[in-house]
């Protein structure tokens, strides 16, 4: 087998991690020296970034470990309207015990806010992880990164949150593959070994798990919310209590609607609440299974912040709603002109997209 003239990081740790594996020491740098066809000390001065106790080497360079950001913690959002679980969510976050936490409600209701505003109200910080069917070990955990020719491990985001005693936020998780079974043991408040550095990170005090999800990770029958999938029972067993998030209440929603609208510097408190009657109404239609669509608190949120850039109560209705099919549209549209009886709109096929 040729022998190379010369050496990178890169090669010398691959040799290292093939013949001795991710532990070694100055020992093991003779047969190294003997394959590359240079001295030990150049093979020392090339490893001397691995080294973490005298003649003890990881394959972890240790000038690359990441260093932690100064601050996690949330922005607090003075027209947060508390509502739902709310006060429970701030109870579990407030109290740093472990104790996983999933909530599930339909899109738009604030789950992942909820969350958001309890760890800002309670100062902790909290790291929030979007799961897709492609999520993995590697994005979850953790592994190796190239970096300018040098293999870095890099920690995931809940290496993270274990080391920091964040609060972690799996949002989504009913997107997940059955590769989140790897957070396991973290479920259990275990910790997890780290196999490919032979390092076990313990769980700091503080560090919990909080997932959102649509559906209660059992798929989605009704084919709304296309993509979730049926989580593991075991995996879904690891959380210790359920919250179902429903849509606020009509009162609620008002405030929720002119506190954005304030922010935004728009008044228009009659507009707020004829909104919030529409969508109560279009609510109830959709739970009785009168229509397949259903108005959320996010969306009303997008036609305040559409009126607030075009000042025009038809166009930030028609935009906001154009997701829709024609028919379901022109049902929404037709609705809302009953709730408020100084709008007037013409429904056509026409509108902008």
């Amino acid at each position: 087998m040729a022998v190379p003239q010369a050496i990178t990081t890169k090669q010398l740790v691959e040799y290292l991690q093939e013949t001795v594996g991710s532990e070694f020491t100055s020992k093991d740098l003779a047969s190294a020296s003997a394959y590359f066809g240079v001295s030990v000390q150049t093979i020392a001065k090339r490893v001397l970034q691995f080294k973490t106790a005298p003649g003890k080497y990881s394959v972890v360079p240790q000038t690359n470990v990441q260093k932690q950001p100064d601050i996690l913690i949330p922005k607090k959002n003075d027209s947060y309207v508390p509502f739902g679980n709310y006060a429970s969510v701030r109870k579990v976050i407030a109290s740093n015990q472990f104790y996983p936490v999933f909530i599930t409600g339909l899109s738009g209701n604030g789950k992942t806010l909820s969350v958001e505003q309890a760890c800002a109200t309670a100062k902790r910080e909290l790291i929030r992880v979007n799961i897709t069917i492609e999520t993995d070990e590697d994005d979850l955990i953790g592994g190796f990164r190239l970096i300018n020719g040098e293999t870095v491990w890099h920690n995931g985001p809940v290496i993270e949150a274990l080391q920091r005693g964040a609060v972690l936020l799996l949002d989504e998780v009913d997107l997940a593959s059955n590769k989140i079974l790897c957070l396991q043991s973290i479920l259990e408040g275990k910790g997890i070994f780290l196999k490919k550095i032979g390092k076990f990170v313990q769980p700091k005090n503080g560090f919990t798990i909080i997932a959102t999800a649509n559906t209660k990770g059992k798929g989605s029958e009704d084919g709304r919310f296309i993509g979730t999938n049926v989580l593991n029972e075991a995996f879904l067993e690891r959380f210790c209590v359920t919250f179902e998030q429903s849509y606020p209440t009509a009162d609620t929603e008002q405030k929720i609607l002119e506190g954005i609208a304030n922010d935004l510097n728009v008044v228009a408190p009659a507009f707020c609440k004829h909104l919030v009657d529409w969508a109560d109404i279009i609510r109830k239609t959709f739970y009785d299974g009168g229509i397949e669509d259903v108005i959320s608190t996010r969306r009303l949120i997008h036609i305040i912040r559409a009126y607030s850039i075009f000042a025009d109560k038809e166009k930030a209705i028609k935009v906001c709603i154009n997701r829709f099919d024609d028919e379901t549209k022109a049902s929404f549209i037709e609705l809302y002109d009953k709730v408020d009886a100084d709008f007037d709109m013409n429904v056509d096929n026409s509108t902008e997209s």
